[in-house]
């Protein structure tokens, strides 16, 4: 604790002080105001510090203070209403200041004080008029009989304040000289509204009380949408509650929910506004009675009501230029001059890292877990956030989609079940929760009620759609709902117009940033919709359909993975629909029938895998699949195999990529197909040279050049001669590899193959590094980009990226290295090449010895992103990362070296690559 911040603690009287009708002033003076606004902080500060006070904080004309006591407080907000008024002002204005003191125990940071004491204090004063002083009950207990001469506490009564569950009892201070008499404290109670006692808090949605009282100042009519659940009812109240003294007819709540019959709209709005019944008919009285009032009207849960809603409301609006409507509804109402405003979810913990020493700080920022913590402490007043529960109750609040229905009643159950357990029952949320509040609406007692309400609301073909809609996991293309879930009820023809209607019932939502048109349904409501799925007859086909589009997807990707100009547009398509790639599989994994799907899908990604650094994942599915279909003798299981023994070595077990591509070049023997057999022979040849077993290496690179030759494929053939001039070079004679790279040349010229061109000459160029040659690599490094940037392989530009950042850093000209990495980087971070990104972040901290600090960090980021896709750096590279570390060490304490580190383990994947881009 700082010493400011021990000066604060414990009991404190918090004065908040405004200037009455600061907008008319200013209007009045002009640019004297802020003569005026300078002399009035100077007329307060004097007296508050004259008894100890000191300024917490400053906004615009209001100021906030702490005093050391409430006696003290109350002789200080004396004293500058006295200076106040005895003033000469500018032009003579009448300045005239509101003061609120309240005592409490606020938390004290080195930035000032926070905690509900805090807004109460503020409360209080907005709850004034100008030259008032009003006074807690807390204050006026501690003040007792310490009152100056001739002063008194008049007692003004309970009343609700805005955003203050509990009411609270006020004083006025009566001073001689003064003004005494003022018009009744604005407070919920004294000014015109039927707005309901709220019995919980209200945490949170700062910015979006913000937006609605900011949109409300230019519309007649704003409605907030948005699924059931998301907060609507309770925002607008807010809304309602901050803005009653800005409507000096009232603030009125219409409640519509339990209401059935359209026809009785308008008696259920004149009831509300405690109007008695006229002759001339309800709609007709509304609006004799309230011509000329200025008032706002809260029509809550409209959903059900539309069309006759519309009518009503649209007349009245014509007729009462003063009036505002607030509705809250699941959708628009769709009436002329209606503005919108969608009601999004809380704010959800940002993604942390197990162990993150800031994720419980993170935890308390977001709104969601802050509902969790409230609700939960009124259910279980000892639970609180911890480091050992902070993850879980993240979990909570993200699975839910932070929506606050979904996340009080999961808060609810902290009372039986620790967040830990919540968070591994979600699978079954429908089931765990239940029991709101038996005050509430019957649909908002349970998850499922919610729901139910609004899916009976829609039409059948929406019904149908929402289920089907379910079959996706995570986003989906409008072209792939088209063909998935057509049929029956649902023609491909009305697709996009359901979608539509969908998303404007707020059933679903459109993904941004995307250049095609995506929707996702929200977790919660994807279950609830999966749910009414497996209920119905078509489950089977929908996932069969579902099933077939991924099938196609990946089939037509395939040719994209390698090399041209659409190399990046199929990643990133393949990128977008991971989720349900993953859900396909699993699909057919589970199904009995589904064996040749799965390989067919598990064959066709190993690549897309590969370049995204999915290499556990992918793994995985490929064994899953070669498991199953164990006997089959195919070319497509002789290319899973392939796969399996590619990421295999990048996850750096290099016996089972030997294994898989022998497993694969049994299979393909069996096949005899040559072609393919030459290509195996290779792979089985790289990975018998992390074996270190050279001659055999050898001998298959010449076995597969004959079978190349033997079929006429002499670009296979040349390939062949590549990778055998790569072994030469390293183990043979230096003369014969130049020989073999120059026949290889030749070939790959004679037949236009830009790409085995750019293969060739980037080997080169790799030859003539090691032999110390460094501006010959470099020009043959160059060479190669250019072919490879002609064809369109950004993966392999990249890598010619950073390996002329390694020539440039042989060469000493390490600010030079480093602007080739950071190219290469931000290339493979377009790519999503994660194991590409994680060499950059090791290659910028190896030309940034002039700063440890962040070497370090960078090291750190690429640890953590090889840990998390299962990379790990070879044996030498390792031994290297040891004694460019025993480097670091020389510079820094083990101290600052491991904090660095850890540092960069624990930041996000974009944040780290928008460090190591910093130049």
């Amino acid at each position: 604790m700082t010493d400011r911040e021990a000066r604060r603690s414990g009991t404190v009287s918090l004065v908040f002080t405004d200037i009455d009708g600061s907008t008319r002033l200013l209007e009045q003076l002009g640019d004297e105001y802020a003569t005026l606004l300078e002399d009035h902080h100077r007329i307060v500060d004097a007296a508050m510090e004259a008894h100890g006070g000191e300024r917490v904080d400053a906004a615009g004309d209001g100021l906030f203070f702490s005093v050391p006591t409430a006696s003290g407080a109350l002789a200080a907000c004396i004293q500058a209403q006295r200076a106040v008024a005895d003033h000469q002002w500018p032009d003579g204005a009448d300045v005239t200041v509101r003061m609120g003191l309240h005592t409490g125990e606020p938390v004290s940071a080195e930035t000032g004080y926070v905690g509900i004491d805090v807004h109460r204090a503020a409360r209080i004063c907005a709850a004034g008029h100008g030259g008032q002083i009003l006074v807690s009950a807390s204050a006026r207990s501690l003040i007792g009989p310490k009152l100056p001469d001739g002063v008194s506490l008049r007692d003004m009564g309970e009343h609700r304040l805005k955003d203050l569950v509990t009411p609270e009892r006020l004083y006025q201070a009566v001073v001689p000289g003064l003004p005494g008499d003022f018009p009744p404290v604005r407070s919920l109670e004294t000014l015109p509204n039927n707005l309901p006692r709220q019995l919980s808090t209200f945490v949170g949605r700062v910015q979006e009380i913000a937006d609605v009282e900011r949109r409300l100042d230019g519309a007649s009519i704003l409605t907030l949408t948005g699924p059931g659940g998301v907060g609507k009812t309770r925002l607008a109240l807010e809304v309602g509650a901050h803005m009653v003294d800005s409507y000096p007819d009232g603030v009125w709540l219409i409640e519509l929910g339990a209401l059935n019959d359209g026809s009785l709209i308008g008696d259920t709005i004149a009831s509300a506004l405690r109007l008695k019944q006229s002759a001339a008919g309800t709609i007709q009285a509304l609006i004799e009675a309230l011509a000329g009032r200025r008032m706002l009207l809260i029509l809550d849960n409209c959903e059900h009501l539309l069309d006759p809603l519309v009518d009503i409301v649209d007349t009245l609006l014509h007729h009462i230029p003063d009036l505002q409507v607030l509705a809250t509804s699941r959708e628009a109402l769709g009436m002329a001059g209606e503005s919108l405003m969608p009601v999004p979810s809380m704010t959800l913990p940002a993604p942390t890292e197990p162990g993150d020493a800031h994720a419980l700080e993170a935890l308390t920022e977001c709104d969601a877990a802050r509902l969790f913590l409230e609700r939960g402490r009124a259910v279980q007043p000892s639970f609180t956030l911890t480091n050992e529960n902070a993850e879980a109750v993240a979990q909570i609040c993200r699975r839910l989609d932070g929506i606050p229905l979904a996340v009080e009643l999961a808060a609810a159950r902290v009372r039986s079940l620790p967040p830990q357990q919540i968070a591994a029952r979600l699978d079954d949320r429908f089931r765990l929760l239940t029991g709101g509040s038996r005050t509430a609406l019957p649909r908002h007692r349970t998850l499922r009620a919610a729901f139910d309400w609004s899916f009976d609301l829609l039409s059948e073909a929406e019904q149908v759609l929402l289920q089907r809609l379910s079959v996706f996991g995570g986003s989906f293309s409008l072209e792939a709902a088209e063909v998935v879930c057509r049929g029956g009820a649902v023609s491909s023809d009305e697709m996009l117009d359901l979608l539509s209607r969908l998303v404007d019932k707020s059933l679903l939502a459109p993904e941004e940033g995307s250049t095609e048109a995506r929707y996702r349904l929200l977790e919660t409501i994807h279950d609830y919709a999966q749910e009414k799925l497996s209920e119905s007859e078509e489950a089977s086909d929908i996932y069969a359909s579902h099933r077939d589009w991924f099938v196609a997807l990946v089939d037509q990707a395939r040719s994209g993975f390698f090399a041209g100009p659409e190399q990046a547009t199929w990643l990133q398509r393949l990128s977008d629909d991971h989720d349900n790639l993953r859900a396909s599989l699993q699909w057919t994994h589970e199904d009995p029938d589904g064996a040749d799907a799965e390989l067919t899908l598990a064959s066709g990604l190993w690549r897309f895998w590969e370049i995204r650094g999915h290499l556990a994942e992918g793994s995985a599915w490929l064994e899953r699949a070669l498991a199953r279909t164990g006997g089959e003798v195919s070319a497509r299981r002789a290319n899973a195999l392939t796969g399996a023994g590619v990421l295999a070595a990048l996850r750096g077990d290099q016996a089972a990529a030997l294994a898989a591509h022998e497993a694969g070049l049994l299979l393909l023997r069996e096949l005899g197909n040559p072609t393919a057999i030459a290509a195996a022979c290779s792979n089985v040849a790289n990975a018998a040279m992390q074996h270190g077993n050279v001659e055999r290496a050898r001998e298959l690179y010449r076995e597969g050049i004959e079978l190349s030759r033997s079929a006429g494929d002499m670009q296979g053939a040349a390939f062949g001669l590549l990778n055998l001039a790569d072994l030469t070079a390293g183990h043979g004679d230096p003369a014969e590899a130049d020989a073999l790279y120059a026949e290889t040349i030749h070939t790959f010229e004679t037949f236009g193959d830009a790409w085995g061109m750019a293969q060739a000459t980037s080997r080169l160029a790799l030859v003539s590094r090691r032999r110390g040659d460094f501006a010959s690599a470099r020009a043959r490094y160059e060479e190669a980009m250019v072919l490879y940037r002609r064809i369109g392989d950004r993966r392999a530009e990249a890598r010619m990226l950073a390996e002329l950042g390694d020539v440039t850093a042989r060469e000493g000209d390490h600010v030079g290295a480093a602007k080739f990495y950071r190219d290469s980087l931000s290339l493979r971070s377009q790519l999503g090449d994660r194991a590409g990104i994680a060499s950059m972040f090791e290659r910028l901290a190896g030309v940034a010895e002039a700063e440890p600090e962040r070497a370090a960090r960078l090291i750190g980021m690429a640890t953590g992103l090889r840990e998390s896709i299962g990379a790990p750096l070879s044996a030498a590279a390792n031994a290297e990362l040891d004694q460019f570390l025993a480097g670091l060490r020389q510079a820094l304490s083990e101290e600052v070296l491991r904090s660095a580190m850890a540092e960069g383990r624990r930041t996000s994947l974009d944040a780290a690559i928008a460090f190591a881009l910093e130049a």
